[in-house]
């Protein structure tokens, strides 16, 4: 009996075996995931324009685009910069070099995008910059694998500040963050208004993440400016709006112009403090029916709706998983020249299109932030003054210093 016994263990070993190594090819095909990585403030400044936020954002763009592509699953890295652009270059340089990362998108912080773009650009990966202010991002520092998805300063500062002169608000003093988002913005505005007419008496620069503007405040106060223009974002934003609603400069007839405003900074300030700030923007989530359906998905998950840049990341990623579905090849160049020839249609671009600098063309909005009498509820804090068509909203293709644009 121990014979019979032996050959049936051995026959029963061998077949375990041979089903183990005929396994092993199966594991070995498995399709490697495509991989997208959000980049952004996690925790910070930042955070609640883009930060946890935007992830969702892109989750969901993976999840609506059916979670994998050519039978690769798709997944989603999320790195936190900390506003510092050697942190940023460096989870990008892993992403793009050892976890298999294709587009990083995000930013939030326009000097860690130019370094992500060059990064990206030097792999022949895509940076896709969704809240970046500045214009060397596709202007001067342009690459073949970059593209910017919501804003630059000029559309955010040109036609507030001619809508503005042209009203009588002809004298400006700057509040301006010390560093290249912040004097983007100045030197744009600074343009429209002084070629509108309108005269700019002075500027004062302050650090990221300042908690005390009073200094900076009495010192526009001091100019006798009609028009306080914060050349800041965020925080920095929320923190100057509050405290010059403090000050009573609203009631002493100043206005305070906004160079970047996002729904979550006004829901941050309360409407009394924010009631009648002036801004440019991309998007807001009460627009139509398509922008509240998908608002209101995303609220679901954020409690919170969405800000122009978790719009901006939805809309993007999209894209960018089409334009990986409509051809063979994921090198960044290749699938950039496929996203610029397909027209950006969803719920946050229509008929919106990429230039050859990287630019994504499309209206953008100026907008006035409600008194709490005109507001219905939560969230309700825009009023649209005027639709601004992207012909105008930005620079024109011809005044671009982007090497690609003259090669």
């Amino acid at each position: 009996m121990r014979g019979p016994r032996l050959t049936r263990r051995r026959l029963l070993a061998a077949g375990a075996a041979a089903a183990s190594f005929a396994a092993a090819p199966v594991r070995a095909r498995a399709a490697a995931p495509l991989r997208i990585g959000v980049l952004n403030d996690q925790s910070g400044l930042f955070a609640d324009l883009g930060g946890p936020g935007s992830v969702i954002a892109a989750r969901m763009a993976v999840e609506d685009a059916g979670g994998s592509l050519a039978g690769r699953p798709v997944e989603v890295l999320v790195g936190d910069h900390q506003n510092k652009a050697e942190i940023g270059a460096a989870i990008a340089r892993r992403w793009f070099d050892e976890d298999g990362v294709g587009m990083a998108i995000g930013f939030d912080n326009s000097s860690v995008a130019l370094a992500v773009e060059r990064v990206a650009a030097d792999r022949d990966r895509i940076a896709i910059g969704t809240a970046v202010g500045s214009v060397d991002f596709v202007g001067r520092n342009c690459t073949p694998t970059a593209a910017s998805w919501l804003y630059d300063s000029y559309a955010l500062t040109t036609s507030l500040a001619r809508s503005m002169v042209a009203a009588g608000q002809d004298t400006w003093f700057f509040l301006t963050v010390d560093y290249a988002f912040g004097h983007s913005m100045e030197n744009d505005a600074r343009r429209a208004v002084e070629a509108a007419g309108g005269r700019v008496l002075g500027r004062v620069l302050h650090p990221l993440g300042t908690a005390d503007f009073s200094a900076y405040l009495l010192a526009a106060q001091a100019s006798g400016a009609k028009v306080i223009a914060l050349a800041n974002s965020g925080g920095d934003m929320v923190n100057a709006t509050k405290q010059a609603d403090e000050f009573g400069l609203r009631q002493s007839g100043r206005t305070l112009a906004a160079m970047l405003v996002f729904i979550t900074d006004i829901h941050s300030l309360g409407l009394p403090a924010a009631q009648g700030l002036r801004f440019v923007t991309a998007f807001y989530w009460d627009r139509d029916a398509q922008t509240r359906a998908w608002s209101r998905r995303f609220a679901a998950r954020h409690s919170a709706m969405p800000t122009m840049a978790q719009a901006g990341v939805w809309s993007a990623t999209r894209h960018y998983l089409r334009a990986l579905a409509a051809g063979s090849g994921d090198g960044g160049a290749a699938v950039m020249a496929r996203m610029r020839a397909m027209p950006v249609d969803d719920f946050y671009v229509r008929g919106g299109r990429l230039r050859a600098d990287g630019r994504l063309l499309h209206d953008m909005m100026l907008m006035q932030v409600k008194t709490p009498s005109q507001s219905a509820g939560a969230w309700d804090y825009y009023r649209k003054l005027a639709d601004i068509p992207a012909s105008q909203a930005f620079r024109p293709l011809a005044e671009s210093d982007c090497p690609l644009v003259h090669s």
